[in-house]
């Protein structure tokens, strides 16, 4: 037999839909004034379903008495936030900015501060520079610049100090140029002038001094194990007495690199700037290397 069958019947009293409209209290329904109760002919029989309220649930085996009781652990979804009875009209919260576009904005904001504080230093080293350049002192004249008269002092000394140069800053004339074949020049560069043996070759030193008077001309030269001497001429007018450039380093003759040695000489100074002049003039003996010259006070 199938679900729902109590015996032989015809199929049109077999109603499977009975339970949708038939009262409970018939057959299994449960109550008393349907219990035992003989079913007519004709009439659609109780069905064993039990019909239960839209919204209610029962589970296990409870019996009769879990019949027609709404479970606490179910709810519609009709009264469940966002359920088919929500409100679909309210709009939803913005969603929150993309992380990409707040990184992209982060690493633009420090890109803009590195770029400023670059330029401000940059501006910094700049300025650092142009002052130190501007206090540096300037080459004097090389032996390219010995045909144009220099019109300028050759060092500019900071007050108080007297002035010292290289003997390669000075203006070179008549075959005097700059050279390095002999080692041991105490100039900067290690270059010295050369070609004084020459007659009229000359080397001329322009300089400032802050006070007139009497001064020291030092002259760092070499000679080949034997003395020399130049003419001095000074602001024009050439002196009687020569610079005397002895062997004063005891080298050996022909031995340049073993002659390098310094001598003075008096000279008359006017205040500002002034002219000193070493040449090779008739009668002098002018094998001689000029490596640096320098004042000093007596």
């Amino acid at each position: 037999m199938t679900a729902g069958n109590n015996g032989a019947d015809t199929p049109e009293n077999d109603d499977p839909f009975a339970h949708l409209y038939r009262s409970e209290g018939g057959e299994g329904g449960g109550t008393a004034s349907g219990a035992g109760a003989a079913r007519q002919p004709g009439v659609p029989r109780t069905s064993y379903n039990q019909v239960r309220t839209v919204g209610q649930r029962q589970y296990g085996n409870q019996g009769p008495s879990a019949y027609g009781r709404q479970n606490a652990h179910y709810a519609a979804p009709e009264t469940l936030p966002g359920g088919a009875g929500a409100d679909r009209t309210r709009p939803a919260p913005p969603a929150p900015a993309p992380r990409k576009s707040r990184n992209g904005l982060l690493i633009g904001a420090v890109a803009v501060v590195a770029v400023v504080c670059i330029g401000i230093g940059v501006a910094m080293l700049t300025n650092s520079g142009q002052s130190q350049g501007d206090t540096a002192d300037k080459p004097g004249p090389t032996a390219a610049d010995s045909v144009q008269p220099s019109q300028q002092p050759s060092t500019k000394p900071t007050p108080g100090a007297l002035p010292k140069d290289d003997a390669g800053a000075l203006r070179l004339e008549g075959g005097a140029t700059t050279a390095k074949d002999v080692p041991g020049a105490r100039s900067a560069s290690g270059s010295y002038v050369g070609g004084m043996n020459t007659p009229g070759a000359s080397a001329t030193w322009t300089l400032n001094v802050d006070a007139p008077g009497q001064y020291k001309l030092w002259v760092g030269y070499g000679v080949p194990g034997k003395d020399a001497n130049l003419t001095l001429t000074i602001n024009g007018q050439a002196l009687t007495r020569p610079i005397s450039l002895h062997n004063f380093a005891h080298a050996p003759e022909g031995a340049w690199d073993k002659g390098w040695t310094r001598s003075w000489s008096l000279i008359q100074l006017n205040k500002g700037t002034n002219t000193v002049k070493m040449s090779c003039e008739k009668g002098n003996q002018c094998e001689v290397n000029l490596d640096q010259v320098w004042l000093e006070r007596p």
